[in-house]
């Protein structure tokens, strides 16, 4: 057979070197794999929402199925039933634009991430007093000028000697302490 003959074989007379780029065009379609992860996430994002106050899920643009299924979440008990719930919840946001619901997710995380990295520096400062005393009262008090500075030494005092007895009323009352004249500054 030459190659003249396999030309023959296509309507339009090209080769088949010619014809492997008419199919460049044509879409993949995902695979299995791929589908089945796109499921996974949608399924997650379905777990994450049906968790989120009711309040905060109004500003959502929601189809009126999705809120019917949202609303049938308190009546499951059954692990098993909330599992096939949540995969029809994920059903509904497959129809849906979840980029305002992520992004709601998204700020919510970031909002928590902040008030834990805020905890853990008050905590951090509450150590720090307790441990090194006057030395870094002085640096807690160039760093927060509005503060009491006898108010925190009398507490910072106090702290020192209920955590050297193990009892934590002081160390508290530091800590919130500490808490709010961060928060005010």
């Amino acid at each position: 057979m030459h190659d003249d003959d396999l030309d023959k074989d296509w309507p339009d007379g090209q080769d088949d070197g010619d014809r492997a780029d008419d199919f460049d065009d044509v879409p993949a379609e995902p695979s299995k794999s791929a589908r089945k992860r796109e499921r996974f996430a949608l399924q997650d994002l379905a777990e994450e929402m049906l968790g989120l106050p009711r309040a905060e899920l109004m500003r959502l643009d929601l189809s009126p199925d999705t809120w019917v299924a949202i609303d049938e979440t308190a009546r499951i008990k059954d692990r098993r039933a909330m599992r096939r719930h949540i995969k029809r919840v994920a059903n509904c946001l497959a129809r849906e634009n979840t980029e305002p619901l992520q992004a709601l997710l998204g700020a919510r995380e970031e909002n928590a991430r902040q008030a834990a990295a805020r905890h853990h520096l008050v905590e951090r400062w509450r150590a720090r007093l307790i441990e090194e005393g006057d030395g870094a009262l002085t640096e807690f008090l160039d760093a927060y000028p509005s503060a009491d500075r006898q108010e925190l030494r009398t507490l910072v005092r106090a702290a020192q000697r209920d955590a050297a007895r193990d009892r934590p009323d002081a160390p508290r009352k530091l800590f919130r302490l500490l808490r709010e004249l961060m928060d005010a500054a």
